[in-house]
């Protein structure tokens, strides 16, 4: 493995659940009755154990969008061509696409990476280029790509979040991606390391139909049957069966943790990615909340396997780190809450049942 990807996960520490207890005790001597806050108090304690810090801000959210074609799209399991990711990068630079819209709502930045679209872009004002090559092979086929592209994959990941994080400071981050076609390869993640069958991982994606659902179910098959990933071996599921845009989101999972910065994952693509993440290095998984369920169905096998109850089902199904900056609101809400709301002597209220 990569030197760089190396040092990373060993900068992985296990987030502070004494400072989580303290934050609680604060919690419970809210002017509420304990616990009547729901998931917001939970929300709050863990931000205070993975930022080890008992008076949590979130200043600067950042929502990284990672883009990258897939060689796959030529089994015709999307309903959209190809060409649409293309389009779609320069929807989310001009600011006019559905996570530019609750991104301002929120907030928060979107941060665009190239991580291998299958054409060139001019030098765009927004746009980071990360580009391993201009879109996987076709998984069907053979490999997605080689392990040297899924490390390097890796490392962009980890240098778009460190770059991101020396020039302004990140507090928090949410996942997204665009790339037609990503839910095929993320359906065979989730059925490999989850070990469930592929029906009942791989769902409709951006609107197909039941015949190609079929013939997407068909492809995934056979994918994982020519390219045999190793699901103890997160590199060798990322470099078989993958996508550029989900390694470059595993580097990301895997920096942020470094550093201690809360994750919030999107749907489908992402929650794959981050079982990739955690095969890697399993302390991941306490620095992840989990946004919302979507629509794919193997979403909430992943989000079972790797223990994450959503924060809320809305029947969304976009991607694009949508349903991440929403998560990021209500997580903010628990930190104000934690840090903002008086406790019984602060505003002189007697704390006694009756």
């Amino acid at each position: 493995m990569n030197k760089k990807i190396k040092e990373t996960i060993q900068k992985i520490t296990p987030i502070n659940f004494k400072l989580m207890e303290k934050a609680q005790k604060r919690l419970d001597n809210l002017t509420k009755p304990q616990g009547s806050l729901g998931r917001l108090e939970d929300f709050a304690g863990q931000i205070v154990g993975i930022s080890g810090n008992l008076n949590p801000e979130i200043k600067r959210k950042v929502i990284l969008v990672m883009a990258g074609d897939h060689g796959v799209a030529q089994e015709r399991v999307s309903a959209f061509p190809q060409e649409v990711t293309f389009q779609m990068v320069y929807n989310f630079i001009r600011g006019g696409a559905g996570i530019n819209v609750l991104a301002r709502h929120i907030g928060a930045d979107v941060l665009v990476v190239d991580m291998g679209v299958a054409k060139d872009f001019a030098s765009e004002k927004g746009l980071i280029i990360k580009k391993i090559a201009y879109g996987t092979k076709n998984i069907a086929q053979g490999p997605a790509m080689s392990r040297d592209e899924a490390e390097r994959a890796i490392m962009a990941g980890i240098e778009v979040f460190e770059d991101e994080l020396s020039r302004k400071g990140i507090d928090i981050v949410g996942l997204g991606e665009m790339g037609i076609a990503n839910t095929t390869p993320s359906s065979a993640i989730v059925a490999c390391l989850t070990k469930s069958k592929v029906e009942e991982v791989t769902g409709q994606g951006t609107g197909i139909n039941e015949d190609q659902l079929k013939n997407k179910i068909r492809v995934i098959k056979q994918a994982i049957e020519i390219n045999h990933p190793d699901p103890e071996d997160g590199l060798d599921v990322l470099s078989k069966i993958g996508g550029f845009e989900i390694g470059g989101l595993v580097g990301c999972i895997l920096a942020a943790a470094a550093y201690r910065v809360p994750i919030v994952i999107d749907g489908f693509i992402s929650c794959a990615s981050t079982l990739i993440a955690i095969k890697l290095a399993p302390l991941v998984k306490d620095y992840i909340l989990a946004s919302h369920n979507s629509m794919e169905k193997g979403h909430k096998i992943a989000l079972k396997y790797i223990g994450k109850v959503p924060m809320f089902d809305l029947g969304m199904r976009l991607g694009e780190g949508t349903g991440a900056a929403l998560g990021i609101s209500f997580i903010e809400a628990g930190v104000k809450i934690l840090t903002q709301m008086a406790t019984f002597s602060d505003a002189g209220v007697e704390n006694k049942k009756v």
